[in-house]
């Protein structure tokens, strides 16, 4: 059996379900599934908690079932955060190496990122990740790896992610409350951690854009040349898909949500003027609607995410110019017919994202919905492997091998 700290826990809470999956590295830099657990969530509205009783119940169930399976308590975790209140922005820090050129060094490129950091956020809010982009040494720009070059005046365009301190306090008190504890950098931008599980180095290199539909909301991010170049969250999400069509249907909430999971799982053969019966308000009475019904209902809801994301590409400088174009994931990415709609809306490609890279996944794991939590345990076994006394090399050629892309 493993040691105790060589488990890594991820803990996605959504607005819709609370996932716990516990791993352990395995040969072949391969992190192998110990057990997974899932509970309904409850204390969510809008991608934020609103009652710490209600979401603590939900992570101790789901955190039990995952304990039960593995055998092997659960103390410490990385935890997916998201929402409209997760705000993305680029930065740039400088730093002077003297009159006399020299060598770059690794502590002169956390300098030079903390410059670029230390920018002044409302009191109210609280910086999550500090992503690099590209670094500039005198002259020269594009340089993704600087140390050991040589100059005088080293630069660093970064993009930062951040979000409500609030939010995230009640995320983290929740999770304390459980007994279970972050570790350093354990509060993870959902979209990140969904990256780590459905996008291969190809992916950054040539340019992607990962969309993942939450209940709540959509967070975004996007890639190119192996650097996040923007993020953004869109506050729609699939309960919005779920309202439209109890409101358009007049039909009780979790029967609304039938009908969307039924339109999503349907054969695109099967004729739109098929019948769904929808039971009323009480066991008497109960009506029909068809997928042609439903398709009036969700396509507009559809049109106004993707109109937003394309917005939001446009506002990335990406546009168009994404060489592996867009990933859907997340449970909404599973309604039927969005793909084809995104295709035609973006002008990209577009693909599911199914999340890999773990050994003995089995078959519930391989599914878009949960992207977020595989991505947490590759996020953290990545945290885990940059804190060793390793080469850079060989943490990057790990990184390569879990994400399933090929060294660059």
């Amino acid at each position: 059996m493993a040691r105790k700290p060589d488990f890594i826990v991820g803990l996605d809470l959504g607005s819709d379900k609370t996932c716990a999956l516990i791993c352990r590295p395995a040969s072949g830099a391969k992190l192998e599934v110990m057990g997974l657990g899932a509970a309904e969530s409850k204390g969510w509205r809008k991608s934020v908690i609103v009652n710490l009783e209600g979401a603590g119940l939900s992570v101790k169930k789901a955190v039990e079932e995952a304990e039960a399976a593995a055998g092997v308590p659960v103390d410490s975790a990385y935890v997916g955060v998201s929402g409209p209140h997760v705000k993305g922005v680029d930065s740039r820090g400088a730093l002077s190496l003297g009159n006399r050129r020299r060598e770059v060094t690794h502590e002169d490129l956390a300098k030079a990122q903390r410059a670029a950091h230390s920018i002044s956020l409302p009191p109210d809010r609280e910086l999550l990740h500090v992503e690099p982009q590209q670094y500039l040494l005198d002259s020269q720009d594009g340089i993704r790896q600087p140390v050991g070059m040589v100059g005088t005046h080293l630069e660093v365009n970064v993009h930062l992610v951040t979000a409500s301190s609030t939010a995230t306090q009640n995320v983290i008190t929740v999770v304390n409350r459980q007994g279970i504890r972050l570790p350093d950098n354990g509060i993870v931008f959902e979209p990140l951690a969904s990256a780590e599980a459905c996008l291969t180095v190809e992916d950054r290199e040539l340019g992607a854009a990962l969309i993942d539909i939450g209940a709540g909301s959509s967070g975004l991010i996007v890639y190119r040349e192996r650097a996040v170049q923007h993020s953004a969250v869109i506050p729609i999400g699939g309960e919005h898909f779920t309202h439209d069509i109890a409101v358009g249907l007049r039909a009780p909430v979790p029967e609304a949500e039938k009908m969307k999971r039924a339109w999503g799982a349907r054969d695109p053969e099967q004729p739109l003027t098929r019948a769904i019966e929808l039971p009323g308000a009480d066991e008497r009475t109960s009506s029909l609607a068809t997928y042609a019904m439903l398709s009036e209902i969700l396509e507009p809801r559809a049109v106004e995410l993707l109109e937003l994301v394309e917005a939001e590409l446009a506002r990335s400088g990406a546009g168009k110019q994404l060489g592996r174009g867009v990933v859907l994931c997340g449970g909404g990415a599973k309604l039927g017919g969005l793909g084809t709609l995104a295709e035609q809306t973006l002008e990209l490609p577009v693909r599911l994202g199914v999340p890999a890279g773990l050994t003995k996944m089995g078959e519930a794991l391989p599914d878009p919905a949960f992207a977020t939590v595989v991505g947490l345990v590759a996020y953290g076994f990545r945290q885990q492997l940059s804190q060793r006394p390793q080469s850079q090399g060989w943490t990057e050629k790990l990184w390569s091998i879990l994400v399933g892309g090929k060294e660059g």
